[in-house]
């Protein structure tokens, strides 16, 4: 989630908003470089711009008997047949009642369309908070309230094209549309009941903070500590964490990371953090970095505070010199204390994105592994997914090889694909978790079509059998990226299983990704049919958690996505967007873990 590890899980001690190698992954209305350059090299240029959303909250609901509510807000889109497409979530924050969101959400803003917002706030309930945000189930959390808004048009400012933001506030009581200009790009908007209901009740107010995004490749990393705090406990020790707010246009201050908690300790050394340009907007750009005692009810007790540029930061480590922390008066003076920040590391670095790597040289080199095991049903009867219709018609199997297949090859270059068939007993009548579709010497065939008369020649050569395993074909896979990986650091590989989901031994699959997560190595597990999907939604790990294997080896990063065809035939989500939603990030989390940069960089 733009960089940071989403949602408060260990009591809101997370850092938030400044963790490296984790690219937006989110929410699927953010800028993707793989599904905008698929779109483009093919002829269609959406008109948009991408705009990041900052949100905060006064005077919430409090839906907690021995404490406060703990919000959380939730960002969709209404589309044309009135269903909520669900853009982002913010993080968590722990009790209480004027949360300000670090977690930004971003917006592709498309000029041609009226973008209707629907903004939710939630209290979660406290037996999730080790749960992250992605993962929970919203019909389980407490519903503060409801706000609305559109997003439209454009104007520029001081000859400089700047995204605008028009926002057509719905008055639920009088169903009047009031179109507001806001040149400082807020706007603050009444929560309500769900569908306009509580009448006359406060549900306190949602403010929104806009702004166009921009793409840069620098990023700083840095690692820093304080010297001599104050104490803010009577029993122990202060709990202290850092909370770094940028200046905007308007003069105001929008959060952008918080470092995790050091319990007890008043010379708290934190874990390196990394903001990109984006964040912090330019090196000159003023930063307040607000040093807290964190505390479990949510009072979170200012230690101090003090204010520098990134330029600043960089010349505090060069110096080698700490700098004094103030704290503010409601008189205008500032009181300096004893206690000190330090920068003992600052790395100016270049965070390149996944289409520099494409545009220099580097491949996508996509394998295709079938499910033949007798859980998709006799071939011979019309209800099987491999059924035959002799009339044209496509099968399960037929639509998702020709509909993902559409895909994948704009991103493999010669478009010769390596395709396994698993879990079916070949001619020889041996049953085998990993044989040539094609049934020749050659696994590999040519382009999609190549794929559809390699399967359905298979259907009248194999029979369907199992059990169902996806560790030979997984172990193969990783064989030809660890030999790429050792001569060629321009490939990257991509295994697609198709599959009806039915897995048998699930801890050895999750085995077979734990070792192959060192690898260049992404595995894309397409569901067909109708069955419980779970095990295939355990293994994309998306709830934060990495796979573990059976010795208790995490996983070095995720490398799984999942996706049901069937989400995608009922219009849920494109097919495009569903398949290429992670694989850029998990592309750049595996080269900037090595340090590969693109070739000529």
């Amino acid at each position: 989630m733009g960089g940071c590890f989403s949602g408060d899980v260990k009591g809101g001690k997370q850092a938030v908003g400044g963790v490296d190698g984790r690219p937006t992954v989110n929410n699927n209305a953010g800028h993707n470089d793989a599904i905008d350059h698929y779109f483009r090299i093919r002829g269609q240029f959406p008109l948009f711009t991408q705009v990041e959303l900052s949100m905060s909250a006064s005077n919430l609901l409090d839906r907690d008997i021995t404490s406060k509510s703990d919000p959380m807000a939730v960002l969709y889109v209404k589309k044309m047949d009135g269903m909520l497409e669900e853009l982002g979530r913010t993080e968590v924050i722990l009790n209480n009642l004027n949360p300000v969101w670090i977690q930004k959400i971003n917006v592709a803003y498309q000029f041609e369309i009226v973008q209707n917002l629907v903004f939710h706030v939630y209290d979660v309930d406290t037996k999730y908070h080790n749960i992250p945000v992605k993962a929970l189930k919203l019909n389980e959390q407490d519903f503060l309230g409801e706000a609305t808004c559109v997003l439209s048009e454009a104007s520029c400012l001081t000859s400089i094209i700047v995204s605008w933001i028009l926002l057509c506030i719905s008055l639920v009581s009088t169903k009047e549309v009031v179109i507001l200009t806001k040149r400082n790009r807020s706007l603050t908007l009444n929560l309500h009941g769900k569908n306009g209901t509580g009448g006359s009740r406060n549900f306190g107010t949602l403010a929104i903070y806009a702004e166009e995004t921009f793409l840069s490749r620098m990023a700083v990393e840095m690692k820093l500590r304080c010297s001599r705090l104050d104490n803010k406990d009577m029993f122990s020790k202060s709990d202290p964490f850092l909370r770094i707010s940028r200046q905007t246009e308007s003069g105001n201050y929008v959060p952008i990371c918080k470092t995790e908690v050091i319990n007890d300790n008043l010379n708290p050394v934190w874990r390196p953090l990394s903001l990109s340009m984006h964040q912090f907007a330019s090196k000159e750009n003023p930063l307040l970095i607000e040093c807290f005692d964190f505390n479990s009810n949510g009072n979170h007790v200012l230690i101090g505070q003090l204010h520098k540029s990134v330029s600043e930061l960089e010349k505090l480590h060069k110096d080698r010199s700490g700098a004094n922390l103030v704290f503010p008066s409601h008189r205008g003076q500032e009181k300096v204390l004893k206690g000190q920040l330090f920068v003992d590391q600052f790395i100016e670095k270049d965070q390149f994105s996944f289409l520099d790597y494409i545009s220099s040289g580097f491949e996508l080199n996509f394998m295709v592994a079938i499910d033949f095991t007798a859980s998709n049903g006799n071939p011979q009867h019309q209800d099987s997914l491999h059924y035959i219709d002799p009339s044209g018609r496509l099968n399960s199997y037929q639509r998702a090889i020709m509909e993902v297949g559409e895909v994948i090859q704009f991103y493999d270059s010669d478009r010769r694909f390596p395709v396994w068939g698993f879990g079916g007993r070949t001619n020889n009548g041996s049953l085998s978790h990993c044989f040539n579709l094609s049934g020749t010497n050659s696994y590999e065939v040519e382009g999609v079509q190549g794929i559809m008369a390699a399967y359905a020649s298979a259907l009248h050569n194999v029979t369907l059998a199992g059990p169902t395993l996806f560790g030979k074909v997984i172990n193969t896979a990783a064989e030809m990226a660890s030999q790429a990986a050792s001569n060629d650091i321009t490939k990257y590989f991509v295994l697609l299983i198709i599959t009806d989901g039915v897995l048998t031994d699930i801890q050895e699959t999750m085995d077979a990704f734990v070792r192959a997560s060192d690898l260049p190595l992404s595995i894309l597990i397409v569901g067909v049919g109708n069955a419980d999907f779970k095990q295939m939604e355990i293994l994309d790990a998306d709830d934060g958690h990495r796979l573990e294997s059976s010795t208790g080896r995490v996983a070095t990063r995720d490398i799984v996505q999942f996706v049901p065809m069937r989400e995608v035939h009922s219009g849920q989500v494109s097919c495009v967007q569903a398949l290429l939603e992670e694989l850029p990030g998990q592309f750049l989390s595996y080269m900037r873990s090595r340090n590969i940069k693109p070739l000529h960089a």
